[in-house]
């Protein structure tokens, strides 16, 4: 079993400096400081909350939905973030090239990828179309944190598998 771990921890490595060093490029440093904030409590808050009071039907009930699964999907994020305390990648490694802003919270899973797919989901869901801009938008904000120093492959991809699957629930709890 340790050949595994150590087999899956070499290619997160791997994956993980993919990102973090061979992308890196001023222009990315750029938008990638900004992309983030898009799965930051602030956008997905103003976004689900605004969007629930202000839209029209049936664009309200999404906003709701939106808002409901950001919510609940942080449930599970702390949970685990409590019961699997992983420190982030450039507290570890350390060629990691950082962001400007440092977390000394836990790593896994993602809270950005979560909050972003959480919200991105229930509009995916209402309207499909949409999937082809969202989406990327969602990979690109677990993208950043992994460009910024900030999170594993694996902290991405629990994120993203957290806000999906809440998401899912709570538009189906709708119904």
């Amino acid at each position: 079993m340790s050949r595994v771990v150590t087999w899956l921890q070499r290619h997160e490595n791997r994956m993980f400096f993919w990102a973090n060093h061979k992308l890196n490029h001023a222009v990315l440093d750029y938008l990638f400081s900004y992309i983030t904030h898009l799965g930051g409590a602030t956008f997905t808050i103003a976004c689900s909350v605004l969007t629930a009071i202000f839209a029209p039907a049936p664009w309200n009930t999404v906003g709701l939905q939106a808002m409901t699964a950001l919510a609940v999907s942080h449930i599970p994020v702390a949970i685990i973030k409590k019961k699997y305390p992983r420190l982030r990648p450039y507290l570890v490694l350390p060629q990691t090239n950082i962001g400007k802003s440092q977390l000394t919270d836990h790593s896994f899973p993602s809270g950005h990828t979560t909050a972003a797919f959480s919200v991105l989901v229930p509009f995916i869901m209402a309207y499909p179309m949409l999937s082809t801009a969202l989406i990327p938008l969602g990979v690109l904000v677990g993208l950043s944190r992994m460009y910024l120093g900030l999170h594993y492959p694996s902290d991405v991809l629990a994120g993203c598998a957290v806000g999906t699957i809440t998401a899912m629930a709570t538009v189906a709890f709708f119904h």
